[in-house]
């Protein structure tokens, strides 16, 4: 009689400690989710150590690349740190608004911000053929071999579960 009195509390704790890995939100991730849907799709890329990460683009005007930098605060949101570019025109400024700064190097332009701080922003993936990379860690992965073409997602930074990542796609590879 004593040997079930130990082992059904044995039996319920470890149970409680199971539950509580697979839902409690302890993993740290860059998350894309789909936007304006019923049933959103979520990608997301794990986050280690490192703070700071880009988004490069080519932009479909100038068909050239714009990289798109951006650093993690500590309370999970995203400070806009510098947009980099080759051409002024739409979407690529060629001054600097209250809080910015604008400088150009050798036909670089350096768009920097002094504190531009975000929860989330909507990004679109356009249905052209060009580049839509996310960059962290000295990885870059191609957005549009993951992401549909066409749909816009919403990116952020968040805390998910061990059930919620399952849910969703890896992008880490």
């Amino acid at each position: 009689m004593k040997k079930k009195q130990v082992i059904l509390p044995s039996l319920l704790f470890a149970l409680l400690i199971f539950l509580v890995t697979i839902f409690l939100p302890i993993h740290k991730v860059f998350t894309f989710t789909e936007y304006r849907t019923d049933h959103p799709k979520t990608y997301y890329y794990k986050i280690e150590d490192e703070r700071d990460f880009q988004i490069r683009y080519v932009h479909s005007i100038f068909l050239t690349d714009v990289v798109e930098s951006y650093r993690i605060t500590d309370q999970n949101a995203i400070q806009l740190l510098s947009m980099q570019y080759e051409s002024v025109g739409i979407g690529l400024p060629g001054y600097a608004e209250e809080g910015e700064t604008l400088s150009v190097n050798d036909g670089m332009y350096t768009l920097t911000y002094e504190q531009n701080i975000i929860q989330s922003f909507v990004l679109f993936v356009g249905d052209v053929n060009a580049d839509l990379a996310f960059r962290y860690k000295g990885n870059e992965v191609d957005l549009k071999s993951y992401l549909t073409r066409g749909k816009s997602y919403t990116f952020r930074v968040q805390r998910q579960s061990f059930y919620q990542l399952m849910k969703g796609v890896n992008l880490n590879g």
